[in-house]
């Protein structure tokens, strides 16, 4: 398949925005009550950037750059490690500051990453499947509906891996519920935007592919 430069483009600030998420998730912060990571400011853009390259060009195409930026984080990570673990200059009075910041323990990896796999694909096959139960009709209802369904298990099991038995069980829950109604939300005001978007490469690339025949597993290689 030859991809378009506007696939590429997406598929690339996919990947660029989950990347840097992972850095940016090390910052908590407070919002109106709600202790959230400051990759909130990016992260639920990948949600968007998802329902647009599944409505778009199809889940196919959506599971590959899934695992492109699974792929690329991995880089990320193992490149912030091992500049971690190089002996510092005499000098420099950074290190301890280094590895407050991205030296992210490896539960906190582990459970970011199984959370985006999950979250990520559960929000594909969503919207997939209610675009063909509706024939392609109110976009609106795919986007929001995979985003909650995705976005409410990627907070659950991030949440529940990261920090089951380090903080009380009702914190979890908390922490859980505030995520998932702020990334939900996050989605829903953006729908016009999502419209705007997904009307342009629609008319651009002359597509607009249906999953009618395709295998929804994502480790499946076609």
């Amino acid at each position: 398949m030859t991809y378009s430069h506007r696939f590429v483009f997406v598929a690339a600030l996919f990947v660029t925005i989950l990347v840097t998420s992972n850095i940016l998730a090390v910052k908590l912060i407070e919002v109106a009550g709600l202790v959230l990571p400051a990759a909130i400011i990016l992260f639920p853009i990948s949600y968007i950037l998802g329902d647009v390259l599944t409505e778009v060009y199809g889940y196919r195409q959506t599971r590959r750059v899934i695992w492109m930026g699974f792929s690329m984080n991995l880089v990320a990570v193992a490149a912030i490690w091992a500049a971690g673990m190089l002996p510092a200059a005499g000098f420099w009075q950074g290190q301890d500051a280094w590895n407050a910041i991205l030296g992210q323990a490896p539960r906190i990896l582990a459970a970011s990453f199984i959370a985006y796999l999950i979250g990520e694909f559960a929000n594909a096959y969503v919207l997939a499947k209610i675009k063909i139960a509706t024939g392609g009709k109110m976009l609106w209802l795919r986007t929001i509906g995979s985003t909650i369904i995705g976005q409410g298990l990627d907070s659950a099991v991030f949440i529940t891996l990261a920090f089951a038995g380090v903080i009380p069980p009702s914190a979890i829950v908390a922490a859980i519920l505030g995520q998932w109604f702020v990334k939900s939300a996050y989605e829903a005001l953006a729908t016009p935007v999502t419209y705007a978007v997904v009307g342009y490469l629609k008319k651009s690339e002359g597509i607009d592919v249906y999953d009618t025949d395709t295998r929804f597993n994502p480790l499946a290689v076609d």
